[in-house]
């Protein structure tokens, strides 16, 4: 009877034991779900016209959607075709003001063909929302010389903005977005690798902190601009979306050979613990509506509440360096320069 009362202890305390990785994982979830930020400004954007790039799909989708039901006029801007998205969100908000436009961030000539048109044709743009990146597409260089990873989510958005300041001036009260991530902590950013040099083998070490030094680079953008606009009604801040259940990872995966990883982890630890595209766009779209923060400028959000910024972020002459590096590889004219 010893023995018996003696091994059901032993077989309770291995269940219990079994079950603390499961105990543990549901209680992260409810923690994941419950700190999750939520829009929750009722404002309206009638009159108000946003530019959203790539907002064809993902989070940058479900950010053009919520602002076109707020009756703003938006211009989606990607590489895609976004017609599809135009049209999905016109049957679902009735709204027929969704413009879609051709942006290309690999070329920096794209870029200023988009810039033109838009300046050409639009009367006013009160929120600029620099949605579109990549994790990777490979360690190659655009025609324009540039890492395609840094200029795409870094060069791209870089010089876009410095052209559509003057219209966000006139439109002052304004608003600059830099979407970022929580991997510009983890980056290695210096003048030297800004654009990452050729000739380097990839891995995925070296391709996360490419990415890294990419996002870490859109905080310093953020908060260049807001120095240098704070002064004329524009606010810029940066956001990490969080954990986000797209294809982001398995189109980074492929540039690796690690696309059945990517997928494994997309089906079953995304698909458990990562959030939504509508969820992941929440702390856009606050940063885009609240009231709250009309004056509010170079900070940085997760989850729609103010976060820390990476150490290297607060330090002034690197930040400095960066951007006067960043200006002289996008090749800004003096007068374009802020």
């Amino acid at each position: 009877m010893i023995v018996y009362y003696t091994y059901l202890k032993y077989l309770a305390f291995a269940v219990v034991a079994a079950s603390l990785p499961v105990i543990g994982l549901i209680v992260l979830k409810f923690i994941q779900k419950f700190s999750a930020g939520k829009v929750k400004s009722l404002v309206c954007l009638s009159g108000k016209t946003a530019i959203v790039t790539g907002g064809c799909s993902g989070i940058g989708f479900e950010t053009a959607l919520v602002l076109a039901s707020r009756g703003a006029r938006v211009i989606i801007a990607d590489r895609k075709d976004a017609t599809k998205a135009k049209n999905k969100i016109i049957e679902i908000t009735h709204n027929t003001n969704i413009e879609t436009k051709h942006l290309d961030l690999t070329s920096l000539q794209s870029v200023r063909k988009f810039a033109k048109e838009i300046n050409g044709t639009e009367e006013r743009l009160d929120i600029l929302i620099n949605n579109a990146g990549v994790g990777t597409v490979g360690n190659k260089h655009t025609d324009d010389g540039l890492h395609s990873t840094m200029q795409i989510n870094h060069f791209g958005p870089f010089l876009l903005t410095h052209l559509l300041t003057d219209l966000l001036k006139k439109s002052a009260p304004s608003r600059i977005i830099f979407v970022s991530s929580v991997y510009a902590f983890c980056s290695n950013l210096t003048l030297d690798n800004l654009n990452y040099p050729q000739g380097h083998p990839l891995s995925l070490f070296r391709t996360s902190l490419i990415y890294g030094n990419s996002k870490l680079a859109n905080i310093i953008a953020a908060n260049g601009f807001a120095e240098r606009l704070k002064e004329y009604g524009i606010t810029s801040n940066s956001l990490h979306p969080g954990l986000i259940n797209t294809s982001i990872y398995v189109k980074s995966a492929k540039y690796l050979g690690l696309q059945s990883l990517a997928r494994l982890f997309r089906n079953i630890f995304l698909f458990a613990y990562g959030k939504t595209p509508e969820e992941g766009a929440q702390t856009t779209i606050h940063l885009a509506l609240s009231n709250k923060l009309k004056d509010v400028t170079g900070k940085h959000f997760w989850d729609c509440r103010m976060f820390p910024m990476p150490l290297s972020a607060w330090n002034k002459k690197f930040c400095d360096d960066i951007w006067e590096k960043s200006e002289q590889l996008v090749e800004l004219k003096p007068e374009e320069r802020l």
